[in-house]
């Protein structure tokens, strides 16, 4: 039972997320959380190693669910699920490719979606800030302020504004995630 659960729940996500894995995070919080599969603080560090593993978030995440829930055939049906209507959707865009993009109803479509791609990555963001940082695991939770978590933030925000605007140099997504981890270490 558990394995169609998780096959089909991870496929609906699939069919109605646009904007790739960081447009589902929230789609796949709600489930999870709605199906009892995890804890919140089990998901946001599931999110996290989803986050730092090579691959798309989507389909680490998914993978991480169906192997907690039913092992490794969970986990090969929650990714199949999660990745499956992508898969189709490509193989009718490209069979259809050359006449698929004039129709002012596809060029509408796909202008309506951005915003909304837009919003739920915003959504998914600020969701996270709140229950990283201030401790927020619903809208009814009290404030609490975690201060390591936030000088992490701080320092991170001060050098990539400094490396951007006084020493005129992008920062290297290298050094951003050596000096994340080595305040992890250091301060927790």
């Amino acid at each position: 039972m558990i394995y169609l659960k998780l096959f089909f729940t991870f496929l609906q996500i699939g069919f109605v997320s646009f904007g790739g894995g960081y447009g589902m995070i929230s789609l796949i919080r709600e489930k999870v959380l709605v199906h009892g599969w995890m804890a919140e603080e089990e998901l946001l560090n599931m999110i996290a190693v989803s986050e730092s593993t090579p691959g798309p978030i989507a389909v680490n995440m998914a993978t991480f669910v169906g192997s907690t829930q039913g092992g490794i055939l969970g986990s090969v049906l929650a990714t199949l699920g999660v990745v499956l209507p992508s898969f189709i959707i490509i193989l009718l865009i490209a069979a259809l490719i050359r006449n698929f993009l004039k129709y002012r109803g596809v060029q509408a479509f796909l202008g309506g979606v951005r915003p909304c791609v837009v919003g739920l990555i915003l959504a998914t963001a600020v969701s996270l800030f709140l229950s990283t940082f201030l401790g927020f695991s619903d809208i009814e939770s009290t404030l609490s302020v975690d201060m390591v978590g936030m000088i992490i933030f701080i320092a991170l925000i001060a050098t990539n504004f400094i490396m951007k605007k006084i020493m005129k140099r992008k920062p290297s997504p290298i050094v951003m995630i050596v000096i994340s981890a080595g305040l992890g270490m250091v301060l927790y």
